[in-house]
């Protein structure tokens, strides 16, 4: 039994004289584990122990009960062990390209050229970091960078909560560090965008998105009870006359609408966005301070609540004396149910259902 072991593989040798326990190392892909095998007294591999580094605990993971087995036909387990882990490697491309001694070591030196207070997480692979950055302005931004196991030669993988494309310049040379300095250029060239969301989100009532990311550009304004305004903002020229899309009964619209139009060559760049909008609409946007949001969250008519997943009403019935807002989902179902109802291509023609009055609605977009 000794001589198979120590022929099947020359980096396992015996530590007793009963020749029992068997010390040292397994080689697959030219990449050699730490292992000890302890065998009972007749030698029987279907009774053997299998004690290993955690690399190879790691790669073995999900075929214990294949090594199991197979030891109890083979003659060695050398002989299974190489082609388990052969398909563990393949099976896992992250243990395949397990990062070398000094990967660690470069990272550290790495953090502590940064700083460890810019780490707020870091994976047990040693591969996620998430670094905090702080703009001019104080808010607070993460950058998740996903390693690769040749780091730095290899480019990392970067994402953040941004209106744009992050685009960072990596060569083999470069560090956290500098990738940091980078984040924080990007952030300050979008300082201007943030202003001009966070004074519209502080003066006045929004109604999406619920909960604005910094990566959202638009911003769904409350003017008064289901009239409001679609702003987009440009993160590029965050200053300029941003598209705009004024939502609600047509009555109350169209009058807004001739303003938007009338005086937008009015627009002064030099004044904020929120300035612009009240001089162009001539008109005073309720804020939190004067108003409350209940004013304005006024529920669907049919399904009798505010959100429906993400949507609010935003289809309002067009005669004056009613205005009773419906969801888009909600009313293009009411209509079509109807036989009084008739459809053109993607828009259906009806009655409201709460005064009779002609309403329209396209039909609601499919999700993907």
């Amino acid at each position: 039994m000794e001589s198979s072991l120590v022929k099947e593989n020359p980096l396992l040798l015996p530590l007793n004289q009963e020749k029992t326990i068997y010390d040292g190392f397994i080689t697959v892909q030219e990449r050699d584990f730490r292992m000890r095998i302890h065998l009972p007294p007749d030698h029987q591999l279907k009774q053997a122990k299998l004690h290993c580094c955690w690399q190879l605990k790691h790669l073995l993971r999900g075929y214990e009960c294949i090594v199991k087995q197979v030891t109890k036909k083979y003659c060695t387990v050398c002989c299974i062990l190489p082609c388990c882990m052969e398909v563990a490697l393949k099976s896992h491309p992250e243990c395949r390209s397990m990062p070398p001694p000094q990967y660690y070591s470069q990272l550290i030196s790495e953090m502590e050229a940064l700083g460890w207070d810019k780490l707020l997480f870091i994976d047990t692979e040693f591969r996620t970091l998430r670094l905090k950055a702080d703009d001019s302005s104080g808010r607070q931004h993460v950058l998740t960078v996903q390693l690769k196991s040749k780091h730095p030669a290899e480019p990392p993988e970067c994402s953040a909560d941004l209106p744009i494309p992050l685009a960072i310049t990596w060569t083999p040379q470069s560090t956290l560090e500098q990738l940091h300095s980078q984040f924080l250029l990007v952030l300050e060239s979008l300082a201007d965008f943030w202003a001009v969301l966070d004074e519209i989100d502080r003066e006045t009532w929004i109604l999406e998105p619920e909960k604005p990311s910094r990566a959202d550009t638009m911003r769904r304004i409350a003017i008064g009870n289901n009239v409001s305004i679609k702003v987009e903002v440009d993160p590029r020229h965050p200053k300029m006359l941003p598209e705009c899309c004024l939502l609600g009964a047509e009555h109350v619209v169209t009058p807004l609408r001739s303003k938007l139009n009338a005086n937008m060559h009015s627009w002064n760049p030099d004044s904020s966005v929120l300035h612009n909008l009240r001089d162009v609409l001539e008109i005073e946007f309720p804020s939190p301070a004067t108003h409350e949001k209940s004013s304005f969250s006024v529920e669907c008519g049919i399904c009798y609540s505010y959100r429906l997943e993400a949507a609010i009403p935003d289809q309002v019935c067009n005669d004056p004396r009613c205005g009773q807002p419906f969801h888009q989902a909600c009313l293009y179902e009411w209509l079509r149910a109807l036989p009084s109802s008739r459809q053109s291509f993607s828009i259906v023609f009806g009655e409201c259902p709460y005064c009779s009055k002609p309403i329209t609605v396209k039909m609601a977009a499919q999700k993907s």
